[in-house]
């Protein structure tokens, strides 16, 4: 991968977020560095990540959205040893740890619906393992929402989810996230 996760999404903010083959196909021809894999199954995510690698891009894996794989030690072990993924997402803390052991680069994605998702941040910052970036959803929150979470974060922060247009993009950078995702191929060509 030469840099490292957090280096390549620094260099190259925009992270292409694919749930489809036609989104794929799409971001392989983007300038974007980093594409979030929100789709497929353990017999098509080999393909799907190939292509992204042969692309030169970072392949990072929603374990979570992957049909027919769980939120088990196992399933990261057949991400990294069979799949050759980058890296994983995943809303499951609990996989972190071992993610990290084996060499996976780590997003830890979390849903901010209400105070409750800040206090759960501010807890995960301060036990356990640290993902390499936290991404949260929807990436639009106000600008203050997403200065505090960056202020209490220990690593860089990703806002994704609902990111259409380059003011939405401005605005979360602008706010102190380090990147964005999107599933919206305009910004990945901006």
């Amino acid at each position: 991968m030469g840099r490292t996760f957090a280096e390549r999404i620094e260099t190259s903010p925009v992270i292409a977020a694919v749930k489809d083959d036609s989104g794929l196909s799409a971001c392989l021809k983007s300038d974007v560095e980093v594409v979030f894999i929100l789709y497929g199954d353990v017999c098509s995510i080999q393909e799907i990540v190939a292509r992204v690698r042969q692309a030169g891009k970072t392949a990072m894996v929603h374990i979570d959205l992957i049909v027919g794989l769980s939120a088990k030690d196992a399933s990261l072990d057949y991400l990294k040893d069979i799949v050759h993924a980058d890296g994983v997402i995943t809303t499951k803390h609990s996989l972190i740890a071992h993610a990290k052991e084996i060499g996976l680069a780590t997003v830890l994605r979390y849903f901010i619906l209400d105070s409750m998702a800040l206090v759960n941040i501010e807890k995960q910052q301060r036990t356990g393992a640290l993902p390499d970036v936290i991404e949260i959803l929807p990436g639009i929150v106000a600008p203050r929402v997403i200065r505090r979470i960056v202020a209490m974060s220990r690593t860089p922060v990703v806002c994704g989810g609902l990111i259409q247009c380059r003011e939405d993009v401005m605005h979360a950078l602008g706010s102190g996230a380090s990147a964005i995702s999107t599933t919206s191929s305009e910004v990945w060509y901006m």
